[in-house]
């Protein structure tokens, strides 16, 4: 015993602390809404911290590559342009669970409502030429402006989905639900409507 260590001091312990939790949040074609209600946890937020590493978050860091080896992925907004479906993919590709987080992840929602018109010229047309007050022209900047896929589609018509968290946005409650179980290996349990309702 070193003469630092006072009498019957307990030996060091050579267990380490469980791995923190990798977790993601990614944002598409939505209005971050989801995110703002993620931020509505309030204290819950402390406990995921001492059990969750944010690895990936448009509300918490400025990483523009998406990480290796992520265990639960939240992901907000419909996928309409190529940088979403890039985006997508790959998460799907580095992330163990996919959760898909709102309304317009699960049914394209808000975002979807430009497949009324037929095809990415006419939603361009309309948004750019007819409704301008002044200086009309179409967005063309390769690179910089992510082109607008066919359709706007919900993220289970892209990659495979492990969970569905609807709401517009869910509630900070509803969120708890799902994540909470989670952190401790076990599925969520995610019944009546005050869980699944939609809007």
């Amino acid at each position: 015993m070193s003469d630092l260590e006072p009498a019957g001091a307990a030996a060091p312990s050579t267990a380490e602390a469980p791995a923190k939790l990798r977790l993601a949040t990614v944002w598409l074609a939505g209005c971050s809404g989801c995110h703002m209600s993620f931020l509505d946890l309030d204290e819950f937020l402390f406990d995921l911290a001492e059990r969750a590493e944010v690895v990936f978050s448009p509300v918490a860091s400025d990483l523009k590559t998406f990480p290796e080896n992520v265990d639960l992925c939240l992901v907000e907004g419909a996928v309409a342009n190529v940088d979403n479906l890039e985006l997508a993919l790959t998460l799907r590709q580095r992330s163990r669970m996919v959760v898909s987080f709102g309304d317009c992840a699960v049914t394209a929602n808000v975002p979807g409502l430009r497949n009324l018109l037929t095809g990415p010229e006419a939603v361009l047309e309309r948004g750019y030429m007819e409704l301008a007050d002044r200086g009309a022209q179409l967005p063309h900047a390769p690179g910089i402006v992510p082109e607008l896929l066919e359709k706007v589609l919900p993220l289970h018509e892209v990659i495979p989905v492990d969970l569905y968290l609807p709401g517009c946005p869910p509630s900070a409650e509803r969120i708890r639900a799902a994540i909470e179980p989670l952190l401790h290996g076990q599925p969520p349990l995610l019944e009546g409507a005050a869980m699944l309702r939609f809007g």
